[in-house]
């Protein structure tokens, strides 16, 4: 295949983003006709561990804009196939023709480990937190939270652990070409620590050093299991055999 020019690369990065937005679109709509159970669904962690709470808005348009934040944040778990499509479609013309076979794994375990991080989240890490956190209230503070402090903490904490999880899916791929070795990610272990803190600081809306270690401490564990799938899946990079007649 012919090598494309840098503006053909932009105008690929064009199209894949036009393409992923309106899917974005077309999964908003789609959550919008239930957003009031996504609101019900998303505020349930929080509502499990403080029985009875009740949120508070402070403007007459915050409900509103609150409804359409969850619904398009619920259209990018709907689009997520068809998102991680679009990025395996823009870097496959860089690989050999039989390493565009892991498109179906890559699309498909992508989106599982995508879905089990925010699932990870929502029904493990968030009642734990708050179940922690409740305790030290006492009877003389009355919790009344802000509902959309709460949604922005929610929502970014779940779409970083999101794209966390997909941190094995990409070692597999990465693996399975040959660009990374077992060897290489034990030897970079220690800077994969340092990575996970930092990147767990900036996708935390929160200077909580608790909430950054709930983020950070998944990320060593998944690193640790792309080491794993590495060693079982891993193989030298081959160039594609070339058949002369």
């Amino acid at each position: 295949a012919d090598r494309m020019t840098f503006l053909e690369h932009l105008e690929e990065l064009r199209v894949r983003l036009i393409r992923s937005m309106v899917a974005l679109v077309l999964g908003f709509l789609a959550s919008w006709i239930y957003h009031e159970e996504i609101f019900h669904f998303l505020t349930e962690p929080l509502r499990k561990a403080y029985p009875g709470v009740k949120f508070i808005t402070t403007g007459p348009s915050e409900a509103l804009v609150l409804y359409m934040k969850m619904a398009f944040f619920v259209g990018i778990f709907l689009a997520a196939p068809y998102l991680l499509y679009q990025v395996w479609a823009f870097v496959a013309p860089g690989l050999y023709a039989h390493e565009k076979s892991y498109a179906v794994p890559f699309i498909v375990m992508g989106s599982l480990f995508f879905l089990g991080g925010a699932a990870f989240g929502h029904y493990v890490l968030f009642p734990t937190t708050f179940g922690f956190l409740i305790q030290f209230g006492g009877e003389d503070m009355q919790f009344l939270p802000k509902v959309d402090e709460y949604y922005s903490f929610y929502s970014w904490f779940l779409l970083g652990l999101g794209l966390v999880f997909q941190l094995p899916v990409i070692i597999f791929v990465l693996a399975r070409i040959g660009l990374v070795t077992p060897g290489f990610l034990i030897a970079h272990f220690k800077y994969a620590v340092l990575a996970s803190f930092v990147l767990a600081a900036v996708i935390t809306p929160t200077p909580d050093v608790m909430a950054q270690t709930m983020l950070a401490v998944p990320m060593l564990a998944l690193y640790l299991l792309g080491i794993v799938v590495a060693w079982a899946f891993g193989r030298p990079r081959q160039p594609a055999v070339s058949v002369e007649g």
